[in-house]
């Protein structure tokens, strides 16, 4: 964190007055008093499930009127911790979100240059998790704060596309079972797997080819060397040759003439000698040099295997990716993604489309071995729910009193009723099955889609209509051209 923080002053030099003052506010802070008190409180109350290992989060659930955010693998919650949400005229909106970006040393571009570290963005209009100042009670500008160490050690745990429901009761997932449930081809997987094996051997492969011919154009150029000092020496035996022949025609004196003769004749000595080391030479370099084309032409063709290999195994992985499926009472149509990007709409039957079918987010569980059916959960949000008036004001820390609330897991009776009310198109069904894999979720709404859910530059946004969107109405969305989601 030291690293951190000394990295963001001297990116941002105007900001160390700031920074002075919040280290003043830090030693007052270590000195005691109510918000040392209330940072303690804060850090005691992260939990962390020490009954297993974590495994891989798959879901953050944050509940609004307990100001607590609670983390679930495959197997149940793994973390929790207390949270500050939205202020009112702010309020953090209730729906559903996932992580879009994710930034550990991030300013805001809306509200002074704030530091927002290990920030998770989940709307483009500016809304995301990150480590911040939690007084107890809804504070902040529609983001949600998290305690620091919390924030960072999330950060460093999640993945892009992490599902994050903004529920404003407690809620919590539980399991279910329903034949409308996509099944997933477990084949993709080991398709996938197949295809990185390939891609890796390929690889092995091009190096080993490349090394190759990098060592066939070495040994030629070492072989090429005594070649070029043969010619050159023969060159310049060549020229006394001839310096001798010229001595020798116009020598006038005897004595003149027998040197020039004694000269010539070591020159072509030393010519006939030449001649014999660059025959040796040329024999030696020549092989060297035929075994630098094949070699080459070998490299690049592993080159292109690889790369061929490389793409065949990042679109197998794509097609593991988690998809995305949303079904909203409001348009009776069906829309999916995977990886961000749109890959499917279609219209679907809602049974009794004018009464109200509630909120819903399904999330396949990983099978646990590859023979097994995946599992799935869900999450049913209650938009009608207590007031947000119930939460206490500034002042009041609702910090202890979140120890004694617990997450209901709901009857998932609802979620089923849901369910039984959609009739999906069979060839749609047939696409999705194909490719549904662990973490994908389905989401049916009486919701249409959020203005906030982007052009493949967003999973589905859902935000419940009924709660207070303060947050959203104060933001205006900001392009996100520069954004690839990773292959």
């Amino acid at each position: 964190m030291t690293t951190r923080f000394a990295n963001a002053i001297s990116k941002h030099p105007t900001r160390l007055a700031a920074c002075l003052a919040v280290a003043g506010f830090a030693i007052l802070f270590a000195m005691g008093g109510p918000a040392a008190a209330k940072n303690e409180r804060n850090d005691r109350s992260v939990e962390s499930n020490e009954t297993r290992n974590p495994g891989e989060p798959i879901l953050a659930v944050v509940s609004l009127r307990s100001q607590a955010i609670t983390i679930y693998d495959a197997n149940g919650w793994i973390l929790r911790a207390p949270v500050s949400s939205g202020q009112k005229g702010r309020e953090t909106p209730a729906g559903v979100f996932s992580v879009l970006q994710k930034d550990a040393d991030h300013y805001s571009n809306l509200y002074d240059d704030g530091y927002m570290p290990h920030m998770q963005r989940i709307t483009w209009s500016g809304i995301a998790l990150h480590g911040g100042a939690l007084p107890g009670y809804p504070a902040s500008h529609g983001c949600v704060r998290m305690p620091f160490d919390f924030a960072a050690r999330l950060f460093d745990m999640t993945r892009l596309g992490l599902r994050v429901i903004i529920a404003p009761t407690d809620v919590a997932p539980v399991e279910i079972a329903h034949p409308a449930l996509f099944r997933s081809q477990p084949q993709a997987a080991a398709v996938a797997a197949a295809r990185a094996a390939e891609a890796r051997e390929a690889t092995r492969q091009a190096d080993q080819a490349r090394l190759a011919a990098v060592i066939a154009s070495r040994e030629a150029a070492k072989a090429m060397v005594p070649v070029r000092v043969a010619e050159n020496l023969k060159r310049r035996a060549e020229l006394q040759l001839a310096a001798a022949d010229t001595i020798l025609g116009s020598a006038a004196l005897p004595e003149a003439k027998e040197q020039a003769e004694d000269a010539k004749a070591k020159a072509l000595a030393r010519i006939a000698e030449l001649q014999a080391q660059l025959a040796a030479a040329q024999a030696e370099l020549q092989p060297k040099l035929d075994a630098v084309a094949p070699a080459r032409a070998a490299a690049v063709a592993a080159e292109n295997t690889r790369a061929a290999a490389a793409e065949a195994a990042r679109l197998a992985a794509l097609e593991i990716e988690p998809v995305s499926v949303f079904i909203s009472r409001k348009t009776q149509r069906l829309y999916v993604r995977q990886a961000f990007q749109s890959i499917l709409e279609s219209p679907v039957t809602i049974l009794d489309p004018d009464r109200p079918i509630g909120t819903h987010v399904f999330t396949a569980i990983d099978r646990g071995n590859r023979d097994a059916e995946m599992r799935w959960t869900v999450v049913s949000l209650d938009g009608g729910g207590p007031p947000r008036a119930a939460i206490q004001p500034p002042g009041l820390s609702r910090t202890d009193q979140r120890r004694d609330v617990k997450a209901i897991s709901a009857d998932p009776g609802g979620a089923k009723s849901a369910l039984d009310r959609i009739a999906i198109p069979q060839d749609a069904l047939d696409r999705i099955a194909a490719i549904t894999s662990p973490r994908s979720s389905l989401i049916i709404s009486d919701e249409p889609l959020s203005a906030e859910t982007g052009n493949n530059t967003t999973d589905f946004i859902v935000v419940l209509s009924g709660e207070p969107q303060g947050s959203l109405k104060s933001r205006r969305r900001s392009a996100a051209s520069e954004f690839r989601y990773p292959n």
